[in-house]
């Protein structure tokens, strides 16, 4: 039999052991979550055929690693956000719940596994994350462009997303992906930038400001994306002024989320804001000119991708429009 105490350690155990960075950290507050936020775990029949597809193609997915809220409802509607270049990070980021440490040599075969479930899930629209890897002289640029390539291949009508990493000190990497030509560029900032020491010490955030206004430089044709969490302690005008130094590069999505606590040794949740806020958030960043916005408790950087890149199309094409 296996007791509550039981659980409790080997808890704590796979946290040390994820976290390794994390361990000496004292324990924070577990804030209870309000009503406004409830996740229905599911079992469904097309939850475990996506399960099944991922396991049989020894693939990872950022679902699973970062413990996202929504993966009941996105694996039943066989909606998966692969994760490629392992499941280590050699970043240490405070609220992130994927692994830290020396990361594997890449997997080859990988780009191919990638395009192979794609294609058997009979996806439309994919998006392709990655974990940081500052090991690799190109931060792991050639390994998406190969991840690009092979979707195109085995499934030339999907559209492809990328959420990168910041390439940080990788000379030519951003170029190389971008002429890769997936359909939306998306690289999240997290945070505020008076929260870059405390929540995301390894990234800056100007040079993630000007990697996304680049994108725009290389291909004004290609969507650009990136996404917050608020509840890390950031205060409103914070939270707007973001929002103009992404519109002053040109981005075209945002998504705003509520950071979710995945351990006590993690970032605490520093409040829960409300849906009425989200939705006040959603208006102002309208105003300011982004085509698309995404904001709610649950709002995640893939969340409805598919549906939300229909969208970005549209609103696209009218503003053209409009324009002309």
């Amino acid at each position: 039999m296996v007791t509550i105490l039981d659980k409790t350690h080997h808890a704590a155990a796979t946290a040390r052991h994820r976290h390794p960075e994390k361990a000496h950290r004292p324990d924070t507050q577990l804030l209870a979550k309000p009503d406004w936020i409830r996740v229905r775990a599911s079992m469904s029949p097309g939850y475990m055929e996506t399960k099944s597809i991922v396991k049989e193609h020894k693939l990872v997915t950022v679902c699973e690693e970062a413990g996202c809220p929504n993966i009941g409802e996105c694996w039943d509607k066989k909606h998966a956000t692969f994760m490629i270049m392992g499941e280590i990070c050699t970043r240490a980021c405070a609220f992130c719940n994927v692994t830290t440490g020396k990361p594997n040599a890449l997997d080859m075969a990988e780009p191919e596994n990638v395009a192979k479930a794609v294609k058997q899930m009979g996806l439309s629209h994919v998006v392709i994350t990655s974990v940081d890897r500052d090991d690799l002289a190109d931060g792991g640029a050639e390994h998406f462009e190969k991840v690009i390539w092979a979707i195109r291949a085995a499934s030339l009508m999907t559209t492809i997303e990328i959420l990168t990493p910041d390439f940080l000190k990788k000379p030519g990497a951003l170029e190389r992906v971008v002429a890769a030509k997936p359909d939306v560029f998306n690289h999240n900032m997290e945070t505020v930038p008076g929260n870059y020491l405390t929540v995301r010490p390894g990234a800056r955030y100007f040079h993630s400001v000007r990697l996304l206004q680049r994108v725009k430089e290389l291909d004004p044709t290609m969507f650009t994306k990136s996404g917050i969490m608020v509840g890390l302690g950031e205060e409103r005008n914070e939270v707007l002024q973001l929002m103009d130094d992404l519109r002053t590069a040109d981005v075209d999505f945002l998504t705003i989320g509520q950071y979710l606590q995945p351990t006590r040794k993690h970032h605490q949740v520093m409040s829960f804001v409300t849906p009425e806020e989200f939705k006040s958030y959603e208006t102002v960043a309208y105003t300011k000119g982004f085509l698309m916005v995404a904001s709610s408790p649950l709002t995640r950087s893939s969340h409805h991708a598919g549906d939300d890149f229909a969208r970005l199309r549209a609103a696209r094409a009218k503003r053209l429009l409009l324009v002309e």
